[in-house]
């Protein structure tokens, strides 16, 4: 069934005219009945055929994708409808008791798996160690995304052993970034997280990192 979404039609452009009599003659203010906004043009979008289209768009990214970015890719021009059809599908995952969402995670929207599916996926991933952050990274992460930005050297303060190869390995693996350096002497680097962490970690923005009491995190 086709919905319609109004957009704001632009103003009908008055001609030229060229006459030597009026040339001279100042234009009369406009009235209030002039000056209101042009009326609203209704344009159709059919969401049973955009729905499948940005989930298809959706299941085939491996990074989140902005409304905006899906709506060029769909070619809509606005992005509206795209997040409309993004709640329609959620209401359809529901429903039917699918075992995932589409999830605004680091700017953009991604299908997340829900947490209580979370077994299934670790047991697909059980043997490939090389994809799994050792214990000691997963320390030194928390201590960045809590206190980013933040000095290497205040990071080793808190664990208290050195974290040079660690904060390779999280660099390498896009998780860390450098964010530039400190106003002090030898202007050290300051480290904090990416969009990649955001997304691996499936979270929209850093505030939705649990509250620091429950973190672990030293203070």
């Amino acid at each position: 069934m086709a919905d319609s979404v109004t957009e704001q039609a632009d103003p009908p452009s008055t001609p030229d005219v060229e006459s030597d009599a009026t040339s001279d003659v100042a234009s009369e203010p406009q009235t209030e009945s002039q000056t209101e906004s042009a009326p609203e043009v209704e344009i159709d979008i059919d969401f049973e055929v955009l729905c499948p289209r940005v989930e298809a768009a959706l299941l085939t990214s491996d990074r989140a994708m902005t409304a905006g970015r899906l709506a060029e890719a769909l070619e809509l021009g606005v992005s509206g409808p795209v997040k409309k059809a993004i709640e329609r599908l959620n209401t359809a995952y529901q429903e039917t008791g699918r075992s995932f969402r589409i999830e605004e995670v680091a700017g953009g929207y991604s299908v997340m798996t829900l947490p209580q599916y979370a077994d299934v996926l670790l047991a697909l991933k059980r043997g490939k160690s090389n994809a799994r952050l050792s214990p000691a990274a997963l320390e030194t992460l928390s201590i960045i995304a809590y206190k980013q930005p933040v000095l290497r050297a205040d990071i080793e303060a808190i664990r208290g052993v050195a974290c040079g190869e660690t904060l390779r390995s999280l660099m390498e693996r896009h998780l860390v970034k450098i964010t530039g350096r400190a106003e002090e002497i030898g202007r050290p680097m300051l480290y904090g997280t990416t969009k990649q962490f955001l997304e691996v970690f499936g979270l929209a923005n850093l505030k939705d990192l649990p509250a620091v009491e429950n973190s672990g995190v030293a203070g």
